[in-house]
C-alpha cells in the first residue's frame, strides 16, 4: 500500500497557522491524498503548499479571514457548487473556506479525482481541446 508523500515545509506552514485554519489545511490534505496516493506534495511561489500529479492539481492559500483551496482546472464538473470564487478565471478557481464553515468533503474529493484524472489525461486543456498542436 503506498503512503501519501508529505513535505516538511507543509507541514510547518501548516503548523504557524492558526487552529481553524490548520483543520481547514488538514481536510484539504487529507483529502487530495485520498483522491490519488500518489500526489506530492511541494512548496511553489516561495510559501505556497501545492499538491501535484501529471500536473499542479492544488494549492493552500491562509488569508487573514480565510483559507484558499486554489483548483487549477477551470473545467472539472462541481455539482455542488462548492467553488466560490473565480469561476470566470480560464486557469484556476478557488474554494474560500472561512472560519466555522465546513468543507463539504465529498464534493471537495469528487473535484480533485476529477482534477487529476484531467491532468492524467494530459491536462485540462487537452481535454477540454484548448491545447493548440504543435507542427512536428
Amino acid at each position: 500500500m503506498n503512503t501519501p508523500s508529505h513535505d516538511p515545509r507543509i507541514d510547518i506552514y501548516i503548523a504557524n497557522l492558526p487552529d481553524w485554519q490548520q483543520a481547514i489545511c488538514h481536510t484539504a490534505r487529507r483529502l487530495i491524498h485520498s483522491a490519488d496516493p500518489q500526489v506530492e506534495e511541494t512548496i511553489k511561489r516561495t510559501t505556497w503548499p501545492f499538491f501535484v500529479l501529471n500536473g499542479n492539481i492544488c494549492a493552500l492559500r491562509a488569508a487573514k479571514d480565510h483559507v484558499s483551496i486554489v483548483l487549477y482546472d477551470p473545467i472539472a464538473p462541481d455539482p455542488h457548487n462548492i467553488v466560490n470564487s473565480g469561476q470566470n478565471n480560464l486557469t484556476a478557481r478557488s474554494i474560500s473556506v472561512s472560519r466555522g464553515e465546513t468543507i463539504n468533503e465529498p464534493a471537495l474529493l469528487d473535484l480533485f479525482k476529477d482534477i487529476i484524472a484531467n491532468n492524467k489525461a494530459g491536462g485540462w486543456r487537452v481535454v477540454s481541446g484548448l491545447s493548440k498542436s504543435r507542427p512536428k
